[in-house]
């Protein structure tokens, strides 16, 4: 395994896969991509108007902020001795994991789940679902510390 992708959406989830995937780059001597997907930015004000250059504005700062919060995770994994580099997409994210994976040539994905069950699950879907059944490679999920049940 020369490359690792590791998608993450900087929650306590993502911390726990991240933890491994930085484990699992370094034993393997290999490189690790961290990937993180902005979902598209639905404004939902009632009844009023958001101008363009407003929402560009909101747009623009959150791609600041995840590009901080990604930096971050590149400098803590170089810390610990890998090779790493981040991403920073924009779209569905399960789509675009598993597109990262197969663009970067991924030979493992290792990404968090945050245990979901029932409605919550029905509701909102499970991305680390999608991508182990749409991925061009091995999977590995990662629960993260306040996700239920036991791995």
């Amino acid at each position: 395994m020369k490359r690792i992708l590791h998608p993450s959406d900087f929650s306590s989830a993502s911390r726990a896969a991240f933890a491994k995937a930085v484990e699992m780059t370094k034993a393997n001597r290999g490189e690790l991509v961290l990937l993180h997907v902005l979902t598209p930015v639905v404004p939902v004000v009632g009844e009023g108007y958001i101008s363009p250059k407003v929402y560009d504005d909101i747009v623009a700062s959150a791609e600041a902020w995840a590009r901080r919060q990604i930096g971050a995770l590149v400098a803590k994994a170089k810390k610990a001795g890998v090779r790493a580099r981040g991403l920073v997409v924009e779209g569905v994210p399960h789509d675009r994991i598993v597109r990262a994976a197969r663009s970067t040539r991924a030979d493992l994905v290792v990404m968090g789940t945050h245990g979901r069950t029932g409605f919550a699950k029905l509701f909102l879907g499970s991305v680390a679902a999608r991508v182990l059944a749409t991925a061009p490679c091995p999977v590995l999920t990662v629960r993260g510390k306040g996700a239920r049940g036991r791995a």
